[in-house]
């Protein structure tokens, strides 16, 4: 974003600023990207349903077994053995297809 900003001055400022400003902002810009760099290389990708699992959710419609949980930012059907009502908290223990099998968390 600072590299941006950079072309921009130069081409706003009058002129010895133009310069100055562009190279000021030019040296952060690069100073960002690297350390956005450094921060980002080491990372693994977190993607799938497989995420989901051990998160705890609400639920949402009453699960006796089945009903929906909102996990994760999202709805989900759910199944629940040992049953759970509305507002109650549960894990998710494994996803099967769509669906999440779901226990009341403790």
């Amino acid at each position: 974003m600072l590299l941006v900003v950079a072309v921009v001055l130069f081409f706003l400022l009058p002129e010895p600023w133009d310069v100055i400003g562009a190279t000021v902002f030019g040296v952060l810009g690069l100073l960002e990207l690297f350390l956005w760099n450094r921060t980002v290389r080491g990372r693994g990708k977190v993607v799938g349903t497989q995420t989901l699992i051990g998160t705890t959710g609400e639920v949402r419609v009453t699960c006796r077994p089945l009903g929906q949980v909102f996990v994760g930012g999202e709805l989900w059907e759910a199944n629940c053995a040992a049953g759970a009502d509305v507002g109650a908290r549960v894990r998710v223990l494994r996803v099967e297809g769509l669906r999440l099998e779901v226990e009341p968390a403790q």
